[in-house]
């Protein structure tokens, strides 16, 4: 099969990852604002065991439907992992340890890295995350005071 340059290149990342290659991806989407903004920020991420998978890690993972998600893991039971983006407030779960692909170890914003165990990212993550249950208040706060500031 012939391909040409309007054909996208297949990249099987999971293949990248198990080969023990460090990946750098763009994630879409606001599920993970202000944790990554599109077109700007890059996550680096790891293969990682699930048994290396705690509670406020940022792990990337496969949805059964085959969409592959970055969120953060809010909850681990012996029912599997649950997982809530930083723009969220509903969780996804359980989720199998197979569905786990790998872990967030840095992040690149503006050519700047900086890793996951930097100490303001673990405060201001963990933070962040103990919040969840006051985060739709949080975000209804947000939005009445932008609609009041451009008012």
């Amino acid at each position: 099969m012939n391909t040409t340059k309007s054909d996208p290149v297949k990249i099987d990342l999971e293949q990248l990852l198990r080969e023990g290659n460090i990946i750098r991806i763009k994630p879409q989407g606001y599920s993970m604002y202000p944790l990554f903004i599109p077109e700007r920020d890059e996550a680096l991420i790891q293969q990682t065991d699930y048994t290396d998978c705690h509670r406020n890690d940022v792990v990337l993972y496969r949805r059964d439907q085959g969409i592959l998600v970055l969120h953060r893991i809010c909850r681990i039971t012996s029912d599997g992992f649950y997982m809530v983006g930083d723009n969220q407030y509903e969780v996804e779960g359980p989720l199998r340890q197979d569905q786990i692909i790998g872990k967030l170890i840095a992040i690149n914003r503006n050519s700047r890295e900086f890793t996951v165990g930097n100490p303001f990212y673990k405060f201001v993550s963990s933070l962040w995350l103990f919040m969840l249950p006051v985060r739709p208040f949080c975000f209804k706060l947000s939005a009445f005071l932008r609609k009041l500031h451009h008012s």
